[in-house]
């Protein structure tokens, strides 16, 4: 059975420090041209498609503001 990933991003607490943006195998993610009320560009998902869930970047954000999901497909 195949899986996809989905994030879930507190965009509020997000510093937009890019560690995670290193993290990710496949892409899937980079920082907002929008900004968060602290003046931050938050990380968004930019390609939905080839998130595989690994959770790399959840891993090495240093602040905890990425959630991972698997769904299935």
């Amino acid at each position: 059975m195949a899986f996809k990933g989905a994030l879930v991003i507190d965009t509020e607490k997000c510093k937009g420090c890019g560690v995670c943006i290193t993290g990710c195998p496949n892409n899937c993610i980079a920082l907002a041209k929008q900004v968060n009320k602290k003046g931050y560009n938050y990380l968004e998902m930019i390609n939905e498609e080839t998130c595989i869930g690994c959770a790399s970047c959840a891993v090495i954000c240093p602040d905890g503001v990425i959630t991972v999901y698997k769904v299935r497909v």
